[in-house]
């Protein structure tokens, strides 16, 4: 994959893949761009397989990784807050010159977005917007109690295999006092440079795991490669932060016009109230896609999850009939919490 990298209004410097369509004649006139999860963290080998596989339907796909993740220059630790990257697509959208554009944020990119559909002057940008499991929106909402999808395979996989940083005594308890709380994300025990660079796959342990079905728990495929995979622990967590901290967006929310699709999986390891407070108070979610068999990372390889994936993504963007059912609506959001789906 050939990577650029665009200087933003921001003053981030970000990482940019591009997949044009693959056959031209095919190309759909409107820009689609990912937003990936993490937060700071770089795109996943099975993404950008996905993405490719947009781009053989005729899509002109744009990825950037966030500030500070992937092969995106890093930021003072003081910078990492959920208002830059909300910014950074505001700035992205400008750089790329192509008017309006359509999103698909996933998962921490997912929340991004639903900050960005809440800001009417970013917006403005936008054409179409998927949330795809996305994480909680603002302060309130990480904070509500609440519960997952179906069974995942967090407990039952195989443990990953591979170096960890954590086999080396000063990271383990940076990493592991930092997940706690006892440690702030800015703390010069470790630099920021050395820990994204000492991070690994294996370090992430059960969260990968997480993101499948229970019945996929012997079969999880690679999501990275050592020389693709990135990781910033401490910036992830400071982000996170500042979004427990942030206030409310709902009643801005509640103003939105863009048009949206929520895409919910069977086995997500994201808290249901997350995507639900989201489909409550985002008027313009015109369907939700419950997408079953799959965990949170939805288009995995596995079977025929990317082609079900992009179905139900491009008859969104061209406002065709959704393949599944419109589940669950906002009047079934009651019952949809209740039966524990």
């Amino acid at each position: 994959m050939t990577t650029q990298h665009w200087s933003l209004a921001t003053g981030s410097r970000v990482a940019v893949y591009h997949y044009p369509p693959a056959n031209p004649g095919t190309r759909h006139p409107i820009p689609l761009v990912y937003l990936n999860g993490g937060p700071v963290r770089g795109i996943s080998v099975l993404d950008h397989r996905f993405l490719q596989l947009l781009a053989r339907q005729g899509y002109d796909v744009y990825a950037y990784e966030q500030a500070g993740g992937g092969r995106s220059d890093l930021l003072p630790m003081s910078q990492y807050t959920i208002s830059r990257p909300v910014r950074d697509l505001a700035a992205f959208v400008d750089r790329l010159n192509k008017g309006k554009v359509d999103i698909l944020g996933f998962s921490s990119g997912g929340a991004v977005l639903t900050r960005a559909l809440a800001d009417p002057s970013i917006a403005a940008r936008l054409h179409r917007a998927i949330l795809a499991e996305p994480g909680p929106m603002d302060g309130p909402t990480a904070r509500i109690a609440g519960h997952k999808g179906r069974k995942s395979a967090r407990g039952l996989a195989p443990a990953m295999t591979g170096p960890r940083s954590t086999h080396v005594p000063r990271y383990a308890v940076a990493f592991g006092l930092m997940r706690l709380g006892l440690l702030t994300p800015d703390t010069g025990l470790i630099g920021q440079a050395e820990g994204d660079n000492a991070f690994t796959a294996a370090d992430l342990g059960s969260d990968t795991a997480s993101a499948y079905c229970a019945r996929d728990a012997h079969r999880i495929p690679a999501e990275d490669t050592a020389q693709n995979f990135s990781f910033s622990p401490a910036a992830s967590l400071r982000i996170q932060q500042t979004v427990k901290d942030s206030p409310s967006i709902a009643s801005k929310l509640r103003r939105s016009r863009t048009p949206a699709m929520l895409m919910i999986a069977e086995c997500s390891s994201q808290l249901r109230q997350w995507e639900t407070t989201v489909l409550a108070n985002d008027p313009a979610i015109q369907r939700t896609q419950y997408m079953p068999g799959v965990g949170h990372h939805m288009w995995n390889g596995l079977d025929d999850n990317n082609d079900r994936a992009a179905a139900v993504i491009t008859a969104f963007l061209q406002d065709m009939p959704a393949p599944l059912p419109n589940y669950p609506t906002r009047d079934e959001i009651p019952a949809f919490l209740r039966d524990h789906k």
